[in-house]
């Protein structure tokens, strides 16, 4: 099975989700074999991750920040492990994610595996393609800058208008997405291991 690839019929986390509080989507992608979810909008924008054991990051944006880490697909099930990273209190836990369904994404994550909690995220975009960074085709050279390669793009929402059918019809852009192909975010771009 080629890397990227998934069966017809296959469940697909990727896409994004907005989380059960409502305050954040999660964009989550297939990267280097792995599903990854980062920031990929915010209803109250600005947010830095304050609450960050490691100093240096306490001043970065969440915008964009990595939430899903290195979810690893579990073998004969429709579910992924990794660590989940959560914002609020600096952490990081041992997580799961699995489709309920195709518009809903089911989180677990657990402290010494016996803490557990967890919630339901709503899909709100995708699935969405694998990324061209997947493809070793399309990679760069080892050490190489990985800022050239062309970034995956999401459906786009259709413009909105005023329901008249006049010459004076508005319509609004959808915003620009600030994201992108996250499998070429820094944190998260990485030669294979």
């Amino acid at each position: 099975m080629t890397m990227g690839f998934r069966p017809a019929g296959a469940a697909d986390p990727t896409g994004d989700w907005l989380v059960a509080d409502g305050v954040a989507n999660i964009r989550v992608a297939e990267c280097n074999g792995a599903m990854w979810g980062v920031v990929a909008w915010e209803k109250t924008p600005g947010g830095i991750d304050k609450n960050n054991p490691d100093v240096s990051k306490r001043n970065r944006p969440t915008l964009g920040m990595p939430i899903l880490l290195d979810m690893k697909k579990k073998p004969a099930k429709e579910e992924w492990e990794g660590q989940v990273y959560n914002a609020k209190d600096g952490k990081l836990y041992a997580s799961t994610i699995k489709l309920g369904s195709p518009d809903q994404l089911e989180i677990q994550g657990c402290v010494l595996g016996f803490l557990c909690g967890g919630e339901t995220w709503t899909r709100v975009a995708g699935p969405i393609p694998s990324s061209p960074s997947n493809n070793p085709i399309n990679s760069p050279a080892k050490g190489a800058p990985k800022a050239n390669m062309a970034k995956t793009a999401l459906p786009k929402a259709p413009p909105k208008t005023t329901g008249q059918k006049t010459a004076a019809t508005t319509t609004t852009a959808a915003p620009a997405d600030p994201i992108g192909d996250i499998c070429l975010l820094p944190d998260i771009a990485r030669p294979p291991h």
